[in-house]
């Protein structure tokens, strides 16, 4: 039965599913905005969210936690503990905000672009 398994598919097996997950948090970190198809950035944003109220918390075991979720990247997770995370501190989340860009030409994918607050 699936009760209460509400997550998108996308037509994968759960460790290549993770993998795009955490390579979409990692360009939205690098970046702040990225494009990519309605459903996926919409099964991004608790992921993000959940990092960045992560990183708003600055302990070691927090830093640990987002390091691992961000295929160990050093870089990234010190811009999530330094610069996006005091960004959000009086904020109790809403992160990231979703602008639907129409279809995508070629195959009718809806399109939609995910973006950090500018707060």
């Amino acid at each position: 039965m699936r009760h209460h398994n509400s997550n998108r598919k996308f037509g994968r097996k759960k460790n290549v599913r993770e993998a795009l997950l955490k390579s979409l948090v990692l360009n939205l970190v690098i970046r702040e905005k990225i494009k990519t198809t309605l459903p996926k950035a919409k099964e991004l944003r608790p992921f993000i969210e959940k990092i960045i109220t992560k990183a708003k918390k600055d302990t070691l075991a927090s830093r640990r936690i987002v390091l691992s979720s961000l295929f160990n990247r050093a870089p990234e997770t010190k811009k999530l503990f330094t610069k996006i995370g005091p960004r959000f501190k009086d904020r109790n989340g809403g992160y990231t905000r979703i602008l639907k860009l129409g279809v995508r030409k070629s195959d009718g994918a809806e399109m939609a672009q995910i973006e950090l607050l500018q707060e």
